[in-house]
């Protein structure tokens, strides 16, 4: 399945390497957040890059989430060397595509540079302003990075010191009178607290940058989708509205949409597909957070404790390692349990982005659909647990005998 969304690429391009006086703001950074899975990737990938490059931009693209162990520093300055490499390269298809839509003059002999590749964004090497100004003075164009779950950045100091170099590289390139070109910088995240971390704290290299919400699929996914799927639905195709509200009850997730059009086709053709499709979406979207919660699960009742507590208390959670709350652990897992033990559970709740560090010693659920079902299944576990009429209620999951 492949829905483009070239008219909001083409708009965000525009706004970005054309800017109006009112978006030049977006030269100090643009953050973008939003849950996982609504297609982020993706649309950087098949829709905004390629409109950045018909405007002729040069767009470095980096993944942290492809390797969430390895160093973010590392992964940028690898991805900024393979660019510069590829530039040159003679012939590459990157110098091919910039002759077209740039007007670059290096032609097929490809660019020179005054450094060794090996020694960007080295500690004794070039640093990033320095390669990105030798490649802008010769592209004679833009250069975009962009790096897709930049939240991964925080909590390292070489993560720090990275955001602080390309932070020294946009102030280096964008106030140069006569640039021939200007650095850009695009940070997208699922975790939307982070996310919104780098621009609002006075600490963070970006503060002041522009943050937004991804804009998610529309109306307009909706009725290329359900196009798609009417010659195998029939008589089962739901309508526009309910499969609308649906999509939007599963977080406006697509592989949730098409399992939820999977199941219905699957159903008698007496059927009424607009009263089946909302309970299919309920349920998926609670088959998609049990997958989440069997991993706190297995981590044992000592994570159940600690994630139960910053759920129930909700938002930007503090006071995980007190003594108070050390105390309630104990008690839900029949034994005492010390402010390291939590330390490392929230370590691994962490890791396994479950959690995430909203600042410093707090703390947030990192899905609202997981935090979600996980209350949702406390509650019946309290109904399921509640003895005679009058016993006040039990606030957190108790030991299963594990």
């Amino acid at each position: 399945m492949t829905f483009r969304r070239t008219a909001l690429a083409e708009q965000m391009a525009t706004q970005l390497l054309r800017p109006s006086f009112l978006d030049t703001s977006l030269r100090s950074g643009l953050f973008l957040s939003g849950q996982r899975r609504v297609g982020k990737t993706t649309f950087l990938a098949t829709d905004l890059i390629p409109a950045l490059e018909a405007l002729g931009a040069i767009v470095v693209y980096v993944d942290l989430w492809s390797q969430p162990q390895a160093n973010p520093a590392d992964l940028v300055h690898e991805a900024i060397r393979k660019t510069l490499k590829e530039l040159q390269t003679p012939g590459s298809g990157i110098l091919k595509r910039l002759q077209q839509v740039a007007s670059v003059e290096a032609g097929a002999a490809g660019f020179k540079f005054g450094f060794k590749l090996a020694d960007v964004g080295k500690d004794d090497g070039t640093s990033l302003a320095r390669a990105f100004e030798a490649l802008i003075d010769q592209a004679k164009t833009n250069v975009v990075l962009i790096i897709d779950e930049v939240q991964h950045a925080l909590g390292s100091a070489d993560g720090d010191h990275l955001l602080h170099a390309l932070k020294a590289a946009r102030d280096a390139i964008n106030t140069r009178p006569g640039t021939p070109g200007y650095f850009l910088f695009i940070g997208t995240g699922s975790h939307r607290a982070r996310v919104q971390e780098l621009t609002l704290k006075g600490n963070q290299a970006f503060n002041g940058a522009v943050t937004n919400e991804f804009p998610v699929l529309g109306r307009d996914f909706i009725d290329y989708v359900l196009e798609q799927v009417r010659p195998q639905l029939g008589a089962m195709l739901p309508s526009a509205d309910v499969t609308e509200s649906a999509f939007r009850s599963m977080g406006s997730r697509p592989e949730e949409l098409m399992k939820a059009l999977n199941v219905l086709r699957s159903l008698h053709a007496d059927a009424l597909p607009d009263e089946h499709l909302p309970t299919i979406a309920q349920s998926l979207g609670a088959a998609a957070a049990d997958v989440e919660l069997q991993k706190v699960e297995a981590m044992g009742p000592l994570a159940e404790a600690v994630f139960s507590r910053i759920c129930s208390i909700g938002g930007d959670v503090k006071g995980v390692f007190t003594g108070e709350a050390l105390k309630a652990y104990a008690a839900q897992i029949g034994r005492d349990v010390t402010a390291q033990e939590v330390q490392s559970i929230i370590g691994m709740l962490t890791s396994a982005n479950l959690l995430m560090r909203v600042k410093h010693g707090h703390y947030g659920v990192t899905d609202p659909f997981v935090e979600k079902a996980w209350m949702n299944r406390l509650q019946a576990d309290q109904l399921l647990r509640a003895g005679p009429a009058g016993d006040p209620p039990r606030l957190y999951n108790q030991p299963q005998g594990r």
